[in-house]
């Protein structure tokens, strides 16, 4: 196992190096700072351990650029329950206060190794991964389907380019799994690949976290800092939700798709940058597009090459093996003794609407296989409530029309009175009016 040390302190860093030589089990690489380590890191290593307060990068923000590419320990001796709460959003599994018992340190390595091991020769069970037919696999992705094999022989065509791809999809479809996907198997796979969620980020701080900015920008800058887009540079960036983009910041983000350039908050000079672009979302751009809240230009850059993922109701063939897969990944994980799923759970699981689709399904498996009690885990362990399919979208807009015609017409033609008796605003309504194109 090949485990990546990046530690700034000479002093730690030589003492992990003295402690673990003579390990045969593993391989130790160390850095004295994570742009060192960013050049070095490659598909063979596992396991990084990093400090968390370094000068040029901060340990968080080498971790958003890994972007879970790597299993991460977090070593530090200035802790706070905000970085440690932010290191365990990014996937961090272990993190230690310094000064700490280096023994501890190699136990966690160790259950790190354990899971890395797992995660690529898991158990063979009935209907488990393993035991299906290997034209079902199709790299990182289990694809019994074929709605879902298509869809992954695009993305590998169009990894091999430098397209901007948007993904398309219900939530929990797995399109960030699909944009590392497109990454990983693209010439940039070396190179950072750094997911940034558009509605997570408040919008007076989105421009700085993407861009960057100088020092005296505002009032806190007080050193100048490099933006999301330059720490990805040569790699790909993953822009999810991009329909919560703020419309004043849609331009820069098409001048650095098309000119491949940016410019830092309070800054004047322009930046060279070489990015690829993978944006996703579940809203629909062109409605927003429409509606003024989403520029056109930039919808068409971004949608070089367009890639739907079919929702979980379509793939209901991939809905045992999905949750075979989470089963045994959190048996090794919490060291659990052996499982499986009744025939009424995999009945269940089978008939649910799960309108979450992948999330859901591997969050409930989770969440089953922790809870339950005995070898088998039973339809009442999944805690699934009996649910009436989904009304598609045609049929809604079909009734809404229909409440907006009668109440319309109940009020004799007062647009005003109508918007208070289906409780919209006015602009909300006379929006629905041209949206169904109603003529009254």
């Amino acid at each position: 196992m090949k485990v990546a040390i990046v530690e700034d302190d000479i002093n730690m860093r030589k003492s992990l190096e003295m402690f673990f030589d003579g390990n045969e089990d593993l391989e130790i690489v160390s850095f004295k700072n994570p742009k060192d380590a960013l050049k070095s890191l490659d598909d063979s290593f596992h396991l990084v351990i990093t400090d968390i307060n370094m000068p040029q990068m901060d340990g968080l923000e080498f971790l958003r650029v890994l972007n879970g590419r790597y299993e991460a320990i977090v070593i530090t001796g200035n802790a706070t329950l905000n970085k440690a709460i932010e290191s365990i959003r990014l996937g961090v599994k272990d993190f230690f206060q310094k000064p700490f018992e280096p023994e501890l340190l190699l136990e966690a390595i160790y259950r790190s190794k354990k899971l890395i091991e797992f995660q690529k020769n898991y158990q063979q069970k009935p209907n488990s991964p393993k035991s299906l037919d290997k034209s079902t696999q199709v790299n990182e992705f289990i694809a019994t389907s074929e709605a879902l094999q298509s869809v992954i022989k695009m993305a590998q065509k169009v990894a091999l380019t430098d397209a901007s791809v948007l993904l398309l999809g219900e939530s929990g479809v797995g399109k960030e799994v699909f944009a590392k996907f497109i990454h990983n198997h693209s010439p940039r796979k070396q190179n950072p690949f750094i997911a940034i969620n558009m509605a997570a980020i408040p919008d007076h701080l989105l421009e700085s976290e993407l861009f960057g900015y100088e020092k005296g920008a505002f009032t806190d800058a007080s050193v100048s800092k490099a933006g999301l887009f330059e720490c990805a540079n040569g790699g790909s960036v993953f822009l999810d939700e991009i329909g919560e983009m703020p419309l004043s910041l849609q331009s820069k983000l098409l001048r650095a798709i098309q000119e491949k350039e940016i410019t830092r908050l309070g800054s004047a000079k322009n930046i060279k940058i070489d990015v690829r672009f993978i944006s996703a979302t579940n809203a629909n751009l062109k409605q927003k597009v429409q509606d003024g809240e989403f520029r056109e230009d930039l919808f068409f850059r971004l949608q070089t090459v367009p890639i739907c993922i079919p929702p979980l109701k379509d793939r209901i063939e991939e809905i045992l093996p999905l949750a075979y897969w989470k089963l045994e990944n959190v048996l090794q994980q919490y060291n659990f003794p052996p499982k499986n799923f009744s025939e009424g759970a995999k009945k269940k699981m089978l008939e649910y609407q799960w309108y979450g689709n992948i999330r859901e399904l591997l969050s409930v498996v989770e969440r089953a296989t922790i809870l339950s009690e005995g070898d088998f885990i039973e339809e009442e362990d999944l805690f699934l409530e009996s649910r009436s399919p989904k009304k598609n979208s045609s049929k809604i807009a079909a009734l809404e029309i229909d409440l907006i015609k009668e109440v319309y017409k109940d009020c004799k033609g007062d647009i005003i009175k109508s918007a208070e008796v289906l409780g919209m605003n006015l602009d909300m309504l006379k929006h629905k009016i041209a949206k169904y194109g109603l003529n009254f």
